[in-house]
């Protein structure tokens, strides 16, 4: 069973270190900095490491700046589903769409949430249903397992996990190594994940796995 990493939008944006406007609770330098020493274990243990980025236009549908009268988090229906509004964030080629981690760790990045018109929350494809690469590139080194991790538990972190489970992908998620916007979203995201298949470990736990 060949398995690949997935770190899940480590950007300034979302997190404190950068006082990012979308930043989650917990995300400071030590979560960083534990963030980076368990990626690079696990690349030198010889496992393939992909990163997904938002990556969005600034026009993009989900800034409540792009709605006259609308206020950061609110809910909208677009296409018969709830939109939230947020802040603008991880703009394309701004700083706080930056990856905080030594992109060497990297064996690809794959951004999402490049369509002006639909949100991006897995790293495997849109609300649009648009496909990202990251399947196509995990097929085409055999991948069978993921170990996923990063920001945040509750939206990112959980979308591209239960995607990666109706792909037929075991899935490992590291929950020490994530941050989730509440405890009640997180704890609720972390048992959907487990009812549908995947396991969920903290760090000391991943030698024990292979």
């Amino acid at each position: 069973m060949k398995t690949a990493v997935i770190v899940i939008d480590i950007q300034g944006d979302f997190t404190e270190f950068k006082n990012g406007p979308l930043s989650v609770k917990g995300t400071d330098q030590a979560f960083i900095n534990q963030v980076q020493t368990a990626t690079r274990m696990l690349k030198s243990a010889g496992f393939p490491v992909f990163a997904t980025q938002d990556w969005h236009p600034p026009n993009h549908i989900s800034f409540y700046t792009n709605h006259q009268g609308k206020k950061a988090f609110e809910i909208i229906t677009l296409r018969g589903k709830e939109q939230v509004l947020w802040p603008p964030h991880c703009i394309q080629e701004t700083e706080g769409a930056k990856i905080l981690l030594d992109e060497k760790l990297f064996d690809v990045i794959v951004r999402k949430g490049t369509q002006t018109e639909f949100d991006s929350y897995s790293g495997f494809k849109d609300d649009g249903g648009n496909q990202t690469p990251l399947h196509h590139l995990l097929q085409k080194r055999n991948i069978s397992r993921l170990i996923v991790y990063g920001i945040a538990t509750d939206y990112c972190v959980k979308a591209t996990v239960l995607d990666a489970i109706e792909l037929d992908y075991r899935v490992i998620v590291v929950a020490d190594l994530s941050r989730g916007v509440s405890p009640e979203t997180t704890n609720s995201a972390l048992n959907e994940m487990q009812k549908r298949g995947a396991i969920v470990v903290n760090k000391s736990k991943l030698k024990d796995i292979f």
